[in-house]
Parts: structure tokens; sequence; C-alpha cells
């Protein structure tokens, strides 16, 4: 049985009608820790909250079969323009419902019952990992440090979502 740390090629989305590639803080932070975890970034990009412009980036990395997982940040909350869930839920094989519920669990402590506007969601699409995070870099944080870097840790134990994306099983 082999133990030994498996790199991921990640690709990261930024869903924001306010901000550009200059402005965004939220999708330099994921780059920066997942390349901080010996994963590679596959492709960085940032998109107006226009569900087809969103789904027609992520439906092109889910057939890249070189990205293995996709994080996009933003577009999560309950605002008019927030419109991830709608875009990309869609896409999913499965949804990997213990995501949003331990993203808002771990939220509640941080920002208290304003996690019930979260609408994180996590699934698999053509072996593919997906997961919409909200566009705050706190968000991010937590999304990244107490769940993703774990789960995308090949050698995490139990178990980990690295083994469901492998496409030679």
């Amino acid at each position: 049985m082999n133990h030994s740390k498996r790199s991921l090629n990640i690709a990261v989305l930024t869903l924001s009608d306010t901000r550009d590639l200059d402005s965004d803080k939220s999708g330099p932070y994921l780059q920066k820790a997942l390349e901080a975890e010996g994963h590679s970034l596959a492709d960085r990009k940032l998109v107006v909250d226009d569900i087809y412009q969103m789904r027609a980036i992520v439906a092109t990395w889910i057939a890249d079969p070189t990205i293995e997982v996709i994080l996009t940040t933003g577009g999560t909350g309950l605002n008019s323009r927030d419109n991830a869930p709608e875009a990309l839920e869609p896409l999913f094989d499965n949804t990997i419902n213990g995501f949003g519920e331990l993203f808002r669990q771990l939220s509640y402590d941080q920002i208290g019952s304003s996690t019930v506007q979260s609408r994180a969601l996590g699934g698999l699409s053509n072996h593919t990992l997906i997961f919409c995070i909200p566009g705050s870099t706190g968000a991010c944080k937590t999304a990244w440090e107490k769940i993703l870097k774990q789960q995308l840790d090949s050698t995490y134990l139990p178990c980990n979502l690295v083994k469901p994306i492998m496409k030679s099983q």
C-alpha cells in the first residue's frame, strides 16, 4: 500500500461582479494555500456572477482530464447575483453534503447565526471534485484549513477525497 502524498491539479475560479484579478484576495489565498501543500495550480480565472459563464468554465475544467479539483469562491450567498449553487450543482454527478454542513458548523464559531446564509457546497463530477466556497477570505481560510487541506491530502486517515477522483481504480 502506497502512503506517499499525491499532488493534485487544482483550478481556482473567483465569481464576482465587483472584483478583478488584481483586487481579488480570496483566489490568491486559495492558490497560495494549495501550493503550500504541494498541489499545483492548474488554472485560475475570474468571472462575473453569471450562471452560464460560470457553468461554461467549470464544465470545461470538468472535461479536462488534468484538472482534479475545482475551487470556486464567491456567489454562495442569498443576494440576487449569488448564483454559484444554481450554476454548478446541475453539473454534479454526486453531491458531497457533508462539505456544506461542516463548513456552516465551523463558520458558526466565527460568524454566529449568519452562517445560515451560506450556501457552500461540494460535489463530484467526472472524477473532479468541486467546492463552492463563500467569497470572503475568512471563509476561504475556514474551508481550506479546517476541511480541504485534510481531505485533499492522500495520506489523511481514516479517509480522504483523493480516492474518489482517481481515474484508474
